[in-house]
């Protein structure tokens, strides 16, 4: 729990470069479309939106992990607004929240479901603090997204009602170079999205990983088990490790290190394939456990496109 909670409070952010979020968010978006049919996405653009300079892996993490939510919040389906616009916040409204006056890209999420109560609105973005029933959280995901536009020196802030919509709004600085850039816009090619159809065991315990990875590795093709633990994952693994592939693993856990866990996976079965995850760059630990015959080491945040090419290059890896 220590880590989640420095991996939204620290200030660093990892890969930071001028962003079109018109084209992130139609990509992202487009994606989980894909997974849940029983939700209509509908996207209202602002054309010549202003640029922004983020870690696009990061902010594609904070969007999705705010689409589930949406869809958590509509069991039977319903409606998924994306709006993006331009924005100047003055002096008086960027002091409440301890921000620049400025220039701002502000991005809308809303959704046509549940709604929440005012004291949840108070603390739902609070550590710890989870609607979800007992054992399926730790109640850091919105924690998380939270510290990520912060660190970015943005906003989020949500506005709702019980039984009716709920909108998430973010507000991110623009650059100083105002002007969309007229460099071609980053589609995303399928060759850079690589699909598959095998069973990935997601082993995590942190909220945001489990929902926004899970959707990823679904939108891609494949099936998906998840384990919050170290002694679930091998509980999962012992009763499915014919048909699991592959093993996404977090290095540090609450009841057993990634080492530990490891260990134990290769004594069930040696030629299992794992694909090490940490949020910080490799370190004595991660590298040790590489140097055990771990496959391979993907950093968090993750893009989709990061995740699919390190799933595609271990399993299309021939064993020596």
């Amino acid at each position: 729990l220590t880590k989640q909670l420095l991996g939204f409070a620290r200030g660093g952010k990892y890969e930071v470069r001028p962003t079109d979020l018109n084209a992130l968010i139609e990509k992202g978006s487009e994606m989980f479309g894909r997974t849940k049919k029983e939700i209509r996405i509908h996207r209202r653009f602002q054309k010549d939106l202003w640029t922004v300079a983020v870690d696009r892996a990061q902010i594609e993490q904070v969007l999705l992990n705010l689409y589930v939510n949406a869809w958590q919040a509509m069991p039977r389906g319903g409606d998924l607004y994306l709006e993006t616009e331009n924005v100047t916040l003055d002096e008086d409204y960027a002091k409440l929240f301890r921000v620049q006056p400025g220039h701002y890209v502000k991005v809308s999420v809303t959704d046509t479901g549940i709604g929440m109560d005012e004291q949840t609105q108070r603390r739902i973005f609070e550590p710890f603090f989870t609607t979800k029933e007992m054992g399926r959280g730790t109640g850091l995901g919105l924690a998380s997204a939270y510290g990520i536009i912060k660190n970015h020196g943005g906003i989020i802030n949500v506005f709702s009602k019980k039984g009716e919509a709920t909108t998430f709004n973010i507000y991110l600085p623009a650059t100083k170079a105002l002007r969309p850039s007229r460099a071609p816009r980053p589609e995303v090619r399928e060759k850079e999205i690589q699909q598959g159809h095998e069973t990935v065991l997601l082993i995590d315990d942190e909220d945001m990983i489990v929902d926004v990875g899970q959707e990823m590795l679904r939108a891609m093709g494949y099936e998906v088990l998840l384990a919050r633990s170290g002694k679930e994952a091998i509980e999962v693994y012992q009763k499915n490790k014919d048909k699991v592939a592959l093993i996404i693993l977090d290095m540090i856990m609450p009841d057993m290190s990634g080492g530990e866990v490891y260990d134990t996976l290769k004594e069930i079965n040696p030629d299992v394939k794992v694909l090490l995850s940490s949020g910080y760059s490799l370190d004595g630990q991660a590298t040790e456990i590489l140097e055990r015959g771990c496959d391979g080491f993907i950093q968090k945040p993750f893009s989709i496109r990061q995740l699919s090419q390190g799933i595609r290059k271990l399993l299309e890896t021939k064993e020596p």
